[in-house]
């Protein structure tokens, strides 16, 4: 038996919440995951898992177990990266969360070329536009836009993210242009719940800085789905320059106040204090620093 194995095996079922999801993360059968969890309780004399029909979840003694085993797996990690720096050969898993629309779009293209050139890493990328807990769901890294909300995550930035106020001509027509952004405040604005105020709308006019409040009958978590209903004139809608790019070089939106500075949102790349970085991970950091410094 290989402790190592073992161990493996129940920090991915803790994160995974599941026998078969842990097996298919590290390439092998339900059954053998279960055959190593059962060795590593009966080596502890203990129970770490409560099972049930539907569901896996930690007993206390588990949660205990968790929190040392961990560490002495990310350590054993980090020797095999040491030999794989000296090698020049990067290679092992990187677990990766994102938001949903950044995620799919501008991340991919990020990813790619990194992918191309270390063909031995493989990168598992979760989409979520909920906050993801990075450490009770194993994952590496996360990368995030907005302002930063997790004092507790070690947080690099790679990039400054505008936001952009833009509506669509039919919208325009039909409502008016506003002549400026205090006029804002009487019009259908399109809200994204993602900013801890998202309907206090900040604006910068050389030496003023000055808030705006809106409102709108529309929200909704995820930018896409923001700049969609701007786009079938429904509102004005405020973005992170990512998400309305294409609709602006098409024409589908118009930018409002342009010569206003917004709110800027920040692109980080986020991760736990406590976490080991292997070398494939920072290197996907310094990639995705180098890719997106052009944003």
């Amino acid at each position: 038996m290989d402790t190592v194995d073992t161990m493996r095996a129940f920090l991915a079922v803790a994160q995974e919440g599941s026998f078969t999801a842990a097996g298919k993360r590290l390439g092998i059968s339900t059954r053998l995951v279960s055959k190593y969890v059962a060795q590593l309780e009966s080596r502890l004399s203990t129970q770490l898992f409560n099972r049930t029909t539907r569901s896996v979840s930690l007993t206390d003694v588990g949660v205990a177990y968790l929190k040392r085993c961990r560490p002495i797996v990310e350590q054993i990690d980090e020797l095999d990266d040491l030999v794989q720096e000296r090698q020049s050969a990067l290679s092992g898993p990187i677990r990766l969360t994102a938001p949903t629309g950044f995620g799919s779009t501008n991340l991919t293209q990020v990813l790619a070329p990194f992918m191309r050139t270390h063909p031995k890493v493989d990168i598992e990328l979760r989409l979520s536009d909920s906050r993801v807990a990075l450490v009770e769901e194993g994952f590496d890294l996360a990368v995030r836009v907005g302002v930063l909300r997790d004092s507790t995550l070690i947080a690099k930035k790679l990039a400054d993210m505008p936001l952009i106020v833009c509506a669509s001509s039919d919208y325009l027509t039909e409502r008016g242009r506003p002549g400026d952004p205090m006029a804002l405040a009487t019009h259908q604005c399109l809200i994204d719940e993602n900013p801890v105020n998202a309907t206090a709308w900040r604006f910068r006019s050389g030496a003023r800085d000055f808030v705006v409040k809106v409102a709108g009958a529309f929200h909704a978590n995820a930018p896409a789905a923001i700049a969609n209903m701007a786009i079938a004139g429904l509102g004005i809608a405020r973005c992170p320059h990512y998400a309305v790019a294409s609709c602006l070089e098409n024409g589908s939106l118009e930018q409002l106040f342009a010569e206003y500075e917004t709110e800027n949102f920040g692109l980080y790349a986020l991760y736990p204090p406590n976490r080991h970085l292997t070398a494939r991970v920072r290197a996907l950091i310094d990639h995705m620093a180098k890719q997106f410094s052009s944003y």
